[in-house]
This record gives structure tokens, sequence and C-alpha cells, in this order.
């Protein structure tokens, strides 16, 4: 079997792990594998030199081909803020056409999004800017707690490391579990990073832009252990059931449910770690109603259960005395 001609595109301002992370974990299942399996490849809309925002460069191939078996948008500065040339619009949707897949990783999914590749179809990208794409792009279906996408031939992911998450399902995609888990071995990274982005994001900040939103986020953050609707947060919001839910998504790039239950989440969280509470007065008073179901949702969000929470934070609260450093008599 040919290697399969995988190509990075990439933007000045890029994260280096963007890139680097994905790019090696390519590198390692031709190592791991004893053969060429992935032909890698570094483009940028004008070829040469690209500047990191790290300062390091990175020499490019001019765009041009757009046939591959891979083509995989790496983030930066232009494409989370929007600035996607005509030129390179065109150049995304024919290699969309052309290639046999295209990836996102991290902003690179904006760039995805201007070019029409990710209308109608589920994407992720960083936790942070997430409501951002939502807004900037209403047609995309905004999943902000995925660490990595798939929808048909089109993969995206979240931030930064979680290219490398993005590069083993692809492997596992094209060769089986078992080369990937050996990727990751080679990268003493998790096969499959347990939890999703929730466990990273800082879930406070989750806020909408217009004034009425925010009265209901404020509403909910104050009423967790209460019933919480959609009804109950439109009526907060002097809104209707239908305009509620469409600006709530354009401006959080979330459903009310799912913000709820990162709300609550976090709130249980912050119990579980620093009260001597129990599991289930701490599930009634954030709205969970029981310990099983929060404990199903802090392993899918958090990526550990309630009780391995509390003893790790207890773990660290004991290894926070034992080094602190011993008074000295005035």
């Amino acid at each position: 079997m040919s290697p399969r001609d995988t190509a990075f595109l990439i933007f000045a301002d890029c994260s280096m792990l963007d890139f680097t992370g994905p790019l090696s974990a390519f590198d390692a299942a031709n190592r791991v594998a004893g053969r060429s399996l992935y032909r890698l490849t570094l483009h940028s809309e004008a070829g040469g030199l690209i500047r990191s925002s790290a300062g390091a460069m990175i020499q490019t191939e001019r765009i041009g081909r757009t046939s591959f078996d891979t083509l995989v948008v790496a983030g930066g500065g232009a494409p989370r803020e929007g600035l996607v040339s005509a030129e390179l619009r065109r150049y995304i949707v024919r290699a969309a056409a052309r290639s046999r897949r295209i990836a996102g990783v991290c902003t690179g999914a904006f760039v995805l999004a201007a070019a029409g590749v990710l209308d109608g179809k589920r994407a992720t990208t960083h936790w942070r800017m997430a409501a951002k794409l939502q807004q900037m792009h209403p047609q995309v279906m905004v999943d902000s707690d995925r660490i990595y996408s798939r929808d048909g031939s089109v993969w995206t992911s979240a931030g930064i490391s979680a290219g490398i998450d993005l590069a083993l399902a692809l492997i596992e995609d094209d060769h089986g579990a078992e080369l990937a888990r050996s990727v990751a071995r080679e990268l003493v990274v998790y096969y499959r990073r347990p939890g999703g982005q929730s466990q990273f994001s800082a879930l406070q900040e989750i806020d909408g832009g217009s004034e009425r939103i925010r009265r209901a986020l404020a509403y909910a953050r104050e009423h967790l252990q209460h019933e919480l609707t959609v009804d109950v947060l439109a009526e907060v919001a002097c809104l209707s059931r239908r305009q509620f839910d469409r600006s709530f998504a354009t401006e959080t790039g979330q459903t009310p449910a799912r913000a709820i239950e990162q709300m609550r989440a976090e709130a249980a969280r912050l119990r579980i770690e620093q009260s001597q509470d129990t599991l289930e007065s701490i599930a009634r008073a954030t709205g969970f109603g029981d310990a099983d179901r929060m404990r199903r949702v802090c392993l899918r969000l958090f990526g550990q259960p309630p009780q391995a929470m509390r003893r790790l934070a207890r773990q660290e609260d004991a290894g926070s005395e034992l080094s602190a450093p011993s008074g000295v008599p005035g």
C-alpha cells in the first residue's frame, strides 16, 4: 500500500502544538509500523516561512494541489478572527471535494466553516472559541464538549493538544485500534482520553452576549437546586421558548440543557473537593437529584467519578501540607 498523502495547512501566529502534535502522531505511526504509512507535507496560503505564535519559523509549500488523502487545517490568529481570504475559501472547497477527508484542529474549524464545509454538520473547536464559532456560523452544529468530532468525511478537534487525539482517531480509522494504541504508547498519551473538554474549561465563563441571556444564566446559577426547564429560563429572559432556544445557542454555543448540566457539574465538583458533605446531599443541592446521576455526569465531563475527585483533592491537600515550610519562632 502506498503512503497516504497527509497535508497540513498552517497560518501565521499558529500554535505549534496544533500541527506538530498530530504531525508527530502520524510520524510515530510510520516508525511503529516500520514502513511509510503517511507522506507528510506542510502548506500555507503564500508558502515559504511561517512564524508561529512562539516565534519559531516553519518552512511551508504554497497551496496549489487540492487532492490529498487527508488535509488537516490547523488554527491561527487570522482564522479565529474570521480573516479568511476568498482564495483560501475556494481552495478549501476544492480540497474538501477532492480529498478523502478533511480535518480542522482547534480554530482550524473557523476556516472550514468560512468555506461552508461545516454547514449542517456537527463540529467542535477549542472550548473558549466555541461560542464565537456558533455566533459567526450559526449553520454549524457546534458541540463545545467534544475532544474531537466526526461528521462524515469532515473531522474537527478541540484545541491545542486535542489534535493528537484527532490524529489517533484518524490512524485507527485507517489502520485499526492496535496501531493507534501503539502510537499512543509511543507518544505517552491516552489512547482515548477520558471525559470531554469540560474537565479543562472554566465552566463559570459560560456567558451570553445579551442582557436577557445573561439574566437567565444568573438565575440558573442561583437556583441550581430547582428544576430549570427551558420554559422557566425563557420566562426569566422574557423571551418565547423558540426565541430563547435560538438566542441561547447563538450566544453561548450550547443548548440550555448542556449549559445547566455543566454549571451543576462545576458546582458539584467544588463541593466534592472542598466540603465534607455526603455525595447524596451534594447531588440534591446542585440539582442532580441523586448521587448516581451526578456520578454519570462527572464521569462524562471530568473523566472520573466523584469519589475519585474527592480522594485526589485530599491527596493534593495532604501533599501541600507536607511540603509547606515550618514556621520559625520570632
